[in-house]
């Protein structure tokens, strides 16, 4: 072997590990792809995601139902209050005097009402006193009519006892309108029954409703947002005191590209990550259903494609996740904070759009409801004390 055959070898086993190398490299590169492919086909084309994605949840809006002056404001923002707590307190001088004027007015009806009774028993007796002078007036007349034929009486003394029976009957009559038109009024109905004495009784009712409103409760648990009452304010109905945004009613709205709606259905799980916490923390959902309209359709000024000047933009329809309750009792979250929302549309069994009507309230409290017991007694009392 000669020397240039020598230097040669080298090279060649060189050249040839290099291209085994880059064989078993570009094998490796497929192996890779097609894999990824596989995974992608099998696993990745059934997730949807999107980091256009919010906390949302109720804000209830805190209003109250009569005017006055603000006298005690109970918190302020942050603070926790529980259903039913007072936030708000209103001066109580004009109600507390609307509402004693409404129970003078309604013993002044009973009164009344008990007067017009007793008057339905003196007309009868007075109905009874002229029945008794009209028999004796028709007596007196038939005596005189033979002596009249007779010519014992005069022809004036006949005609007066004929007048003395007209009259009679005409007193019988008003004496028994009279009755007829207090009657009508009492229609035998019970004391406290009588149209004005209810009347009264409703007005007393109102009254009291005012004055306990005087308080202005919060309706759900939860924390105390955006709080704009002030001590000293003169506040209306219509007047936005504060919000009270409660930790556990949170959803997302995720507002996904059309062109990654065609596989989501309502149930599919979702899994949610905040920007609080991070990949640390991953919250659980599913999703409960998808928006009628995109955000651009429902904005304030809404796109008019019709003008000529029209550039196709993908739309976003926004999805509402629901958050599994115990993630987010271990995680409080705040509405507005900025998530990462994956959805798994694995599973194309749901439906698109919901089709079954609620059968109960989606929310509900009853933290504003009066009830009228205590003031039924009272205006009871009212009646028993004045009925005589």
């Amino acid at each position: 072997m000669s020397a240039g055959e020598e230097t040669l070898q080298p090279q060649r086993k060189k050249k040839k590990a290099r291209k085994t190398l880059l064989t078993l490299l570009a094998v490796l590169c497929v192996v890779i792809a097609l894999g990824y492919f596989a995974y992608w086909f099998l696993v990745l084309s059934h997730y949807q995601d999107t980091d256009d994605a919010y906390v949302a949840g109720n804000q209830v809006q805190i209003m109250p139902q009569v005017s006055g002056s603000v006298t005690k404001v109970w918190f302020d923002d942050t603070d926790y209050v529980k259903q039913g707590d007072v936030l708000v307190t209103l001066d109580k001088t004009d109600a507390g005097q609307a509402y004693e004027k409404s129970l003078t007015a309604l013993a002044t009806s009973v009164r009344q009402t008990r007067q017009a009774m007793i008057n339905s028993k003196q007309y009868l007796a007075n109905i009874t006193l002229k029945k008794i002078a009209l028999s004796q007036a028709q007596e007196d007349l038939q005596r005189r009519i033979p002596l009249g034929k007779a010519q014992l009486i005069g022809r004036e003394d006949l005609q007066h006892a004929r007048d003395a029976v007209t009259s009679a009957q005409a007193a019988l009559d008003v004496a028994t309108q009279q009755y007829n038109a207090n009657q009508a009024i009492l229609l035998n109905t019970s004391l406290e029954n009588q149209p004005a004495v209810q009347q009264a009784a409703t007005a007393v009712r109102d009254a009291w409703l005012a004055l306990q409103r005087t308080d202005i409760r919060s309706p759900i648990d939860g924390y105390i947002s955006r709080r704009a009452v002030q001590v000293g304010a003169q506040i209306t109905p219509s007047s936005s005191l504060m919000a009270v945004v409660p930790d556990k009613q949170l959803w997302v709205d995720a507002n996904f590209k059309e062109t990654q709606l065609a596989g989501v259905r309502i149930g599919q799980p979702a899994t949610i990550v905040s920007d609080l916490y991070g990949d640390d923390v991953v919250y659980h959902g599913k999703v409960v259903g998808l928006d009628m309209g995109t955000g651009s359709a429902f904005s304030l000024l809404p796109a008019q494609n019709a003008t000529g000047n029209w550039i196709k933009v993908v739309q976003r329809l926004p999805v509402r996740v629901d958050i599994d309750p115990a993630d987010l009792a271990k995680h409080p979250l705040r509405i507005g904070l900025s998530t990462l929302v994956t959805v798994d549309t694995s599973d194309p069994q749901g439906a698109v759009l919901a089709s079954a009507v609620r059968k109960t309230p989606a929310y509900q409290s009853n933290a504003l409801e009066l009830q009228l017991d205590q003031v039924n007694q009272v205006i009871a009392g009212v009646i028993r004390a004045n009925a005589g």
